[in-house]
């Protein structure tokens, strides 16, 4: 009897086991056009960066990211619309094409995240305002999908005081 009952518990056991580690969600790599995002992201070729440096800056106290770090950057397109202080040009709406990478940093060498706004708005994956939205992590996996049309992103980004969906004008002056 004991025997049995040590034997139906070890089954339990590894019917558990085995199903709470496919239970848990898993970031997936990034496919589509979040794969197009990412690759778009680690290319830093041809890129203007905010307010002129690519150095990092500390998160500022309105942002709901955790990583500690950040710096952003544009490409040539997006960077059409910064002033000759790097900073986005106030009432700025950005033309399509445009590219906005903001590197997340999980200390001060590694990047843990990108978040990405990329302005194509035939894309299926458009906002209303024409952004697809990349969140990214730095080892290719998707932390949110760019089929949610950024809405885990939007309500920070729509605050007060936001250029376009950006917001480095309002917490780095």
């Amino acid at each position: 009897m004991k025997r049995k009952l040590h034997l139906v518990l070890l089954i339990l056991i590894t019917i558990l086991f085995f199903w709470s580690i496919n239970s848990c969600k898993k970031d997936e790599s990034a496919v589509g056009t979040d794969k197009e995002l990412f690759d778009m992201a680690k290319s830093a070729t041809g890129f203007s960066w905010y307010k002129n440096s690519d150095g990092l800056l500390d998160k500022s106290s309105g942002s709901g990211h955790s990583q500690p770090f950040l710096r952003v950057r544009y490409n040539s397109v997006a960077a059409a619309k910064l002033g000759s202080d790097g900073r986005v040009i106030a009432g700025t709406v950005f033309p399509e094409g445009s590219l906005i990478v903001k590197e997340l940093y999980d200390n001060s060498t590694s990047i843990g995240l990108y978040a990405i706004l990329s302005k194509q708005s035939k894309n299926a994956n458009a906002d209303a305002k024409g952004w697809v939205w990349g969140y990214i992590n730095s080892d290719g996996t998707t932390a949110e999908p760019s089929s949610n049309k950024g809405t885990a992103c939007i309500l920070c980004h729509e605050q007060q005081g936001n250029i376009d969906y950006t917001l480095m004008n309002k917490f780095f002056p």
